[in-house]
């Protein structure tokens, strides 16, 4: 009911009363429709397994197993989000689940998310090397392993390699799709004069699955609502049978990165609506990412101002008369940041929201005006974290998981408010918990998945060559020289 979240609510005027009911028809996901997504995102999840595959990529990520708790060693991490670029030196101490850190963070220019291959390895071996000169001035590095976070869908027939898919997160870099990422970079740095050999290229999203389940045995889920949206579970070989002609044993575990992302690419079930329609069409992909597109941090900015423009457009008068608009027709302007700034102002007569208005878009919404920005932010935000559970709930039903936890990282779980919540009531909804029944998948804060999740599965990764499990591993001379 529009009643319960507005504090003023007879000072509105009907027609804004409307909008804001309209905005509800067009934003609420309700416990039917969750249902219908979960179902069809089993099936999904399942096909992306086959032979055949499917829309999800279901990625074999060759990390065989969780960790004891009992790693140790010294590893570099270097992990590249969609944003910042993090290297990382991890020391897994012999206490159980214990580990040290030292790190550096880096932001990721704007025009290498367009630019050229050589430049991305270029940047990111600078990055390497400056943290490596400022850590290790003539050391030898070459018993440094070095695990490298890539968050973007790969194919991999090896852990110590892997094939981009394609670009997500905005990025869309010529000559780097269809190509293995590990030699070009391990190329630049030994030019750079350091040996530094990647062990093991994985996910963020396996990294946050390993790191959390160091720390907590219960851990069975990792997941990353952020710029982007993933998830990665650990799965029977025998399962998969899109590896069945490797022979291995059906019941050895093996890391699968959904890459989910792109979950109903084909528009079958996801309740979209026209704004998401248009964010589509005027992507870099369109026809890709489809539930990305509709819960990623990168998207809910965006969502709300096409929301904002369409009335300004359709219904001329309706909202902010008079005043200069022209900001706010600029595409991407407004991020996750600004929606979670309106949901977190604490005031009745929302003042800071006001500010926000008056700061980034020149405008001075009228408090009637206000109340509608609010209540659609508060849309947005509800329908995001309601359909991010569903990835979660049908790895569950896949699964038949009844009770787990689920490491969760991103900026979206860690900053945008009540997405914890709202994320948690989807499930209690979508798995039929009774009222009385504590919560039996409980979504938490993760570990650093990108960087000590890096450092543990190279760590597994060298254990295994230790005991001669040499499946999915591709440059063995490599690896015994880390040892």
């Amino acid at each position: 009911m529009v009643g319960a979240i507005l504090g003023s609510i007879h000072d509105i005027p009907q027609n804004l009363l409307q909008q804001i009911k309209d905005f509800e028809d067009t934003f609420t996901v309700d416990s039917t429709k969750l249902k219908q997504v979960v179902d069809h995102f089993v099936k999904e999840l399942e096909k992306g397994l086959s032979v055949e595959g499917g829309n999800i990529p279901m990625n074999v990520t060759w990390v065989l197993g969780f960790p004891d708790g009992y790693e140790q060693g010294t590893f570099l991490a270097l992990d590249m989000g969609g944003t910042n670029l993090r290297v990382c030196e991890i020391t897994l101490t012999d206490e159980k689940g214990a580990f040290d850190i030292t790190q550096s963070k880096y932001k990721m220019p704007d025009e290498l998310r367009t630019g050229t291959a050589e430049e991305l390895w270029e940047y990111i071996a600078d990055c390497l090397q400056q943290f490596i000169e400022f850590h290790h001035e003539n050391e030898d590095l070459a018993k440094l392993p070095l695990g490298f976070t890539f968050s973007y869908p790969a194919t991999q027939e090896y852990i110590d390699h892997g094939i981009l898919q394609r670009w997500t997160k905005g990025f869309d870099i010529d000559g780097v799709e269809g190509q293995d990422v590990v030699p070009p970079l391990e190329e630049i740095l030994k030019k750079r004069g350091l040996p530094i050999k990647v062990a093991a290229l994985i996910n963020d999203t396996t990294g946050t699955l390993i790191a959390s389940s160091y720390t907590d045995s219960q851990m069975k889920i990792g997941c990353i609502f952020g710029t982007g949206v993933n998830a990665a579970y650990m799965e029977d070989v025998g399962s998969v049978p899109k590896i069945a002609h490797l022979g291995l044993p059906a019941d050895m575990p093996v890391a699968i990165n959904c890459e989910y992302g792109a979950f109903d690419n084909e528009h079958v079930v996801l309740p979209r609506t026209e704004y998401d329609c248009i964010i589509d069409r005027d992507s870099p992909r369109p026809g890709q990412q489809a539930f990305e597109k509709m819960t990623a941090g990168l998207y809910l900015g965006e969502i709300f101002r096409l929301a904002l423009i369409d009335l300004l457009d359709s219904r001329p008068g309706l909202i902010f008369n008079g005043q200069d608009t022209s900001k706010l027709r600029k595409p991407y302007l407004l991020d996750a940041s600004f929606l979670a700034a309106i949901e977190e102002d604490p005031y009745e007569n929302l003042s800071e929201t006001l500010d926000l208005f008056e700061r980034q878009l020149g405008i001075r919404p009228t408090p009637p005006e206000l109340e509608l920005v609010r209540r659609l932010a508060e849309l947005i935000g509800t329908r995001a974290a309601r359909l991010s559970a569903c990835g979660v709930a049908a790895i569950c039903k896949k699964k038949n998981i009844e009770s787990c936890h689920v490491g969760a990282d991103g900026s979206v779980f860690t900053k945008y408010p009540h997405f914890k919540a709202r994320g948690a009531q989807a499930l209690r909804e979508i798995l039929d918990w009774a009222p009385s029944e504590k919560d039996k998948v409980s979504i938490m804060a993760a570990e650093d998945g990108s960087g000590v999740g890096a450092a543990l599965i190279a760590a597994l990764t060298l254990k295994r060559v230790k005991a001669g499990n040499l499946a999915g591993i591709r440059n063995m001379a490599d690896m015994k020289t880390l040892l």
